[in-house]
């Protein structure tokens, strides 16, 4: 069975106050996998206590819970996993243009601030909706997560130049063909960089890295020139549960993986950045605000 690793040594530098996670997953009970998707995470279900210890491992203050592919379009667990985690959370959901207004504003009550474009195996509304999520998006004053094999991003320029929320482009571009750093799929994220609506996220490298673990050479290359470009698009995520995942041995230390991505960065300015005031302006989160310690959430949003 598969057993998560929890706690250990933290990042070095510590995170600073209110770093924000941008990329997790949670699963409570209640809630089967649902034709479509993928099943449920191998080993113990990842919940809100899991998480909780691995906000305290690193030094999360705050983080963005995004609808898993095992749920479709079904957000039930989503929002019972927000209304757990309480006010350091909020959510990123599976809508389409077939969604109530009644229903997106059910929703944005219940802490959702962003939709999700997934365009992989598995995923739950594709790019063939991209236009119309993202009006029903910028309608609410949401962002878009958009997820798909980047390295067709230079035959999707024109649509994702056209958007008109504030979005996302997930997993380290998930290259899949691999990319030259000067390569025009480069040039592609540094155009739709400065639009000054798009947000590059450094979350799952190892989903897209052809050269692996620990160094992930091929995707550290990629992220290095488009951090130095436009650190200030910058956010990061742990990708907990990690999903892929299927055996203890193979189960990454989110410590030295932190430590790891966020080496990318040209400097201690850029990190607190990706960790903090990136995010806030992304996700629209207002400034961080400690809580009392005795506080089970330990934050607020």
């Amino acid at each position: 069975m598969l057993e998560r690793k929890l706690s250990g040594r933290p990042p070095v530098p510590p995170f600073p106050p209110g770093a924000v996670d941008t990329q997790m997953h949670m699963y409570l009970p209640g809630f089967p996998a649902l034709p479509g998707g993928p099943g449920l995470p191998a080993g113990a279900l990842p919940d809100a206590a899991q998480y909780r210890q691995v906000m305290a491992w690193l030094g999360i203050d705050r983080v963005i819970i995004t609808q898993g592919n095992a749920h479709q379009r079904d957000n039930g667990n989503l929002i019972a996993c927000l209304a757990e985690m309480g006010a350091c959370a909020r959510g990123v959901a599976v809508i389409d243009d077939d969604t109530a207004d009644a229903e997106l504003q059910r929703l944005a009550d219940a802490g959702i601030v962003g939709a999700r474009i997934m365009d992989l195996p598995g995923g739950a509304v594709g790019l063939e909706a991209l236009e119309a999520v993202d009006a029903r998006a910028a309608s609410m004053g949401w962002m878009l997560a958009v997820q798909f094999d980047g390295s067709r991003i230079v035959d999707h320029l024109p649509r994702l130049m056209a958007l008109k929320s504030r979005w996302v482009l997930d997993h380290h571009g998930k290259f899949f063909g691999g990319i030259r750093p000067d390569g025009p799929e480069v040039d592609a994220v540094k155009r739709l960089l400065d639009t000054r609506r798009a947000f590059f996220k450094f979350a799952g490298c190892y989903e897209s890295s052809t050269t692996g673990a620990p160094l992930f050479e091929d995707v550290a290359a990629v992220a290095r020139v488009i951090a130095a470009y436009a650190p200030e698009r910058i956010v990061w995520g742990t990708n907990w549960p990690h999903n892929m995942v299927k055996a203890t041995a193979d189960y990454p230390d989110d410590a030295v993986l932190a430590e790891t991505i966020l080496g990318w960065l040209p400097d201690e300015a850029a990190r607190t950045r990706a960790l903090v005031d990136n995010p806030q302006a992304l996700f629209t989160l207002p400034a961080f605000e400690a809580l009392p310690a005795e506080t089970p959430t330990g934050a607020r949003i």
